[in-house]
């Protein structure tokens, strides 16, 4: 049952235990064959009294009955008791060893794990595996790599996949995709384990192509597109800007749970799908298939995108009353943000104001943002002074408080501002964003002028700079520190991150094909103004997933409709 990933229920369980319970009426707990099978059963099924006392009763003991009661405390926590009985052991196996790693790693204790390791004359890739898997887990990813280049003996696929699965958990999607194209190289084969790690590396990273790669990879293998790997789709289609492809994976799927529900639903809401999103909430009663928090995130944020104003009110007031969830500090973010931007400020603060629970950096951001469309200045300062207390080390709200105070000529806070950013050791976060051309992942980062090709990709927008003027745009210097002259602002808009990867992508890639940028902040007026614009001087389908949502640009115009 269990080898065919089958889970058993209660009254799978009790049946167990009512044999067992015969096997001592009978009189052949006594049995060392009955009593390791015995032993085995409460150990799986958690019940370590009982295994410990089947274990003390036993006649004899060889190293696969410790080896079962190491496996259990191991499991429950109790790493003393499984130290004790592996020091005590006559003989030791390799999966005497290798439990023992596993229980130090199980808790983190990652040095005596090291130990045990290093001491094992018995290693073999489950203990390489399990010490490469325990580094990566608490973050050390170079240790991890190092003991991952210099194993003693053959890689399998659970170790590639165990490395790949370490840098997607720490967010080094890149490296996760060179490691995966080492694994073709070594001819070890991919497994689902694979893919779905890759498909996460390639959502972050909004790398349409690698994604396509992988689910041709999948249909090809004849991979089984369960939940978990037809969420994993879903999710990489919707992040790399192509919903249709993650709506034909959803639909095509024979079983839907409410993560495919959940992927589906927040990916219409960053496109500004507002209908389809609440179409599909429906779809997925009828089904059904029981919300839960995210899938209210996914329905509030698509009405805030939509300008669903009633809805997004309707839906809120519901969680509680009707479906029982009650909201979180990401419900209010999205209502607030819904109700600010829809300029009904003083109802996104008395709601702010009527939270149960402090409100966080999310919700106080969106009030600041709503605060910017109503233009109020006393408000502003307010909601920008609490984020700092809240968040004192968000470089960016130090920056928009210094230009907030320069945009109304209170110059005197503008270096106090800035003084305390410096005593703080404080930066504003970079803009980065990333493209994928030729399945090769370029980023451009604010500062940095490493990328080979900088100095042709500034000329190019310089060139397309002037040709916007042209058509009518005016550089708006909103983003950009008060504190430099007008044509150095100028030149800061134009070669913010987001600017680069576009025109990288003009230049590198045939007329015609789609262009696909993922930013990590939110994308600024002017950027978005000057891509519209770019759309159509190049006819360009150009697509732009920033902190926030999607926008598709498009002869001249934004899916957004520029409400966002």
């Amino acid at each position: 049952m269990l080898r065919e990933n089958v889970i058993p229920d209660a009254s799978t369980i009790a049946m167990l235990l009512r044999a067992a319970a015969s096997i001592v009426k009978l009189g052949f707990e006594f049995n060392l064959f009955l009593q390791t099978g015995l032993l085995n059963f409460y150990a799986k099924v958690g019940n370590l009294e009982s295994a410990k006392r089947v274990f003390v009763e036993m006649p004899e003991r060889d190293s696969v009955v410790h080896n079962v009661m190491i496996a259990a405390f191991g499991k429950q926590g109790y790493v003393s008791d499984a130290r004790k009985l592996f020091d005590d052991m006559p003989e030791r196996s390799s999966f005497s060893w290798n439990s023992m790693i596993s229980c130090y790693c199980r808790l983190g204790d990652i040095e005596n794990a090291r130990s045990i390791f290093d001491c094992n004359p018995l290693k073999d890739v489950i203990s390489w595996n399990t010490m490469i898997d325990g580094y990566c887990k608490l973050g050390q990813l170079t240790v991890a790599r190092e003991l991952f280049d210099h194993m003693g003996c053959a890689k399998n696929t659970v170790t590639w996949n165990t490395m790949i699965t370490g840098y997607v958990q720490c967010r080094e999607f890149r490296k996760a995709i060179s490691t995966f194209h080492e694994m073709q190289a070594e001819h070890v084969w991919p497994d689902e384990v694979t893919m779905i790690s890759l498909l996460s590396a390639s959502a972050h990273l909004g790398a349409l192509d690698m994604g396509n790669w992988i689910h041709a990879y999948v249909r090809r293998r004849n991979f089984k597109i369960d939940v978990v790997l037809g969420n994993a789709l879903i999710d990489m289609f919707s992040k790399c800007g192509s919903i249709d492809a993650a709506l034909d994976v959803f639909y095509g799927l024979p079983k839907k749970n409410v993560f495919c529900w959940n992927s589906i639903i927040v990916g219409l809401a960053t496109y500004g799908y507002g209908r389809k999103v609440i179409d599909t909430f429906i779809d997925m009663q009828k089904a059904g298939v029981k919300p839960d928090g995210v899938t209210f995130v996914g329905l509030l944020s698509g009405c805030s995108h939509s300008g669903l104003i009633s809805e997004g009110r309707q839906y809120f007031s519901q969680m509680l009353s009707i479906y029982g969830i009650e909201p979180g500090l990401e419900h209010y973010g999205c209502m607030v943000d819904l109700l600010g931007k829809a300029g009904f400020l003083e109802e996104a603060l008395e709601l702010v104001k009527a939270m149960p629970m402090a409100p966080n950096t999310i919700v106080l951001g969106s009030l600041l943002h709503a605060c910017q469309v109503r233009k109020d200045a006393k408000l502003t300062e307010q909601v920008a002074e609490h984020l700092l207390d809240l968040d004192p080390h968000d470089g960016g709200n130090y920056v928009f408080l210094s230009n907030f105070y320069a945009s109304v000529n209170r110059w005197h806070d503008v270096e106090k501002c800035r003084k305390l950013m410096v005593e703080k050791g404080v930066q504003k976060t970079p803009g980065c964003s990333s493209i994928e051309v030729d399945n090769v992942v370029h980023e451009f980062v604010a500062g940095d002028s490493s990328h080979p090709q900088l100095s042709q990709i500034k000329l190019f927008l310089d060139d397309i700079g002037k040709k916007l003027i042209s058509l009518g745009h005016q550089a708006d210097m909103t983003p950009v520190l008060h504190d430099i002259d007008e044509e150095e602002k100028e030149s800061a808009v134009r070669y913010h991150s987001e600017r680069l990867a576009v025109a990288f992508g003009l230049m590198c890639t045939p007329p015609g094909k789609p262009i696909r940028v993922v930013k990590n902040l939110r994308a600024c007026s002017d950027c978005h103004a000057a891509i519209k614009l770019i759309s159509k001087l190049f006819e360009r389908d150009i697509i732009v997933r920033d902190r926030s949502r999607f926008h598709h640009f498009r002869d001249g115009s934004c899916s957004c409709q520029d409400y966002w």
